[in-house]
């Protein structure tokens, strides 16, 4: 007999306690919640303990605000004000003043009021002689600099004509090369070997000497046979070289 219950044994779907991290592809409602320790950002709908803040000492404040003694009192200043005690103040005695001291005569000189007391001839004084002054200021000759007669610049007199002196030019002479073309000196001369017969030649070189007993030859530690390869079999290598663009232009070489 079939049975129409599609479950196998004694599990039967059930609504899960949680959700499951599984089912979802972020990292979840986890951090969304607010949290529960501290006091910034609680979840409001949790209990929260009492927090306390420590914080330093703070500072002693002062109790008296009064400028204190530092300042100079009168000791006959009460609390219901001045002391109305006569007192006196001791101090030196003075200078006695001079009298009135007015000019005696000798100090005025009245032998030096002449002319302010009798009458006197006319006096001159005699002074060096001044330097004359010039009545016109215009400039002399030699102000003025007159151009030179010399040369083709001259514009206020006639000049003789002047001829420029300079080398011979090969325009429109003998000389000038109107077709442009090479001479024979222009082509060095051919050699005469390559269509003769070319004799032998002969180098002279310095005088070899064989390597005594003296010479710095090299040893055996000088050669590494191992890393020889010309007298062994040796299997077939191959070279990977690199991937060639298809977008490279071919090299073209001019055959003019």
């Amino acid at each position: 007999m079939v049975k129409d219950d599609p479950w196998v044994g004694t599990w039967r779907p059930h609504r899960p306690r949680g959700q499951i991290a599984a089912q979802f592809g972020n990292p979840g409602p986890k951090y969304v919640l607010p949290g529960l320790t501290g006091t910034t950002n609680h979840d409001v709908t949790k209990p929260k303990a009492p927090a306390y803040s420590i914080s330093a000492r703070p500072k002693v404040t002062n109790v008296d605000c009064s400028p204190g003694p530092k300042y100079m009192i009168p000791p006959n200043l009460t609390r219901f004000g001045k002391d109305g005690t006569p007192a006196f103040s001791l101090h030196g005695r003075p200078k006695p003043f001079a009298m009135f001291r007015t000019p005696g005569p000798a100090q005025y000189y009245p032998e030096n009021a002449k002319k302010s007391l009798f009458k006197s001839p006319p006096s001159f004084t005699l002074s060096g002689r001044h330097t004359d002054i010039a009545k016109s200021q215009t400039p002399g000759p030699a102000s003025y600099k007159l151009p030179s007669i010399i040369g083709t610049k001259e514009i206020t007199s006639p000049s003789s004509p002047s001829f420029t002196l300079m080398g011979r030019t090969q325009k429109g002479s003998f000389f000038e090369d109107l077709t442009k073309t090479p001479g024979p000196a222009a082509y060095n001369p051919a050699d005469l070997y390559y269509s003769r017969s070319k004799p032998s030649q002969c180098t002279m070189k310095g005088r070899n000497f064989l390597p005594d007993r003296n010479a710095q030859t090299p040893g055996p530690g000088t050669y590494y046979p191992e890393k020889t390869n010309f007298i062994r079999p040796k299997a077939p290598s191959v070279t990977f070289g690199i991937h060639h663009s298809p977008y490279t232009v071919p090299f073209i070489v001019n055959m003019d």
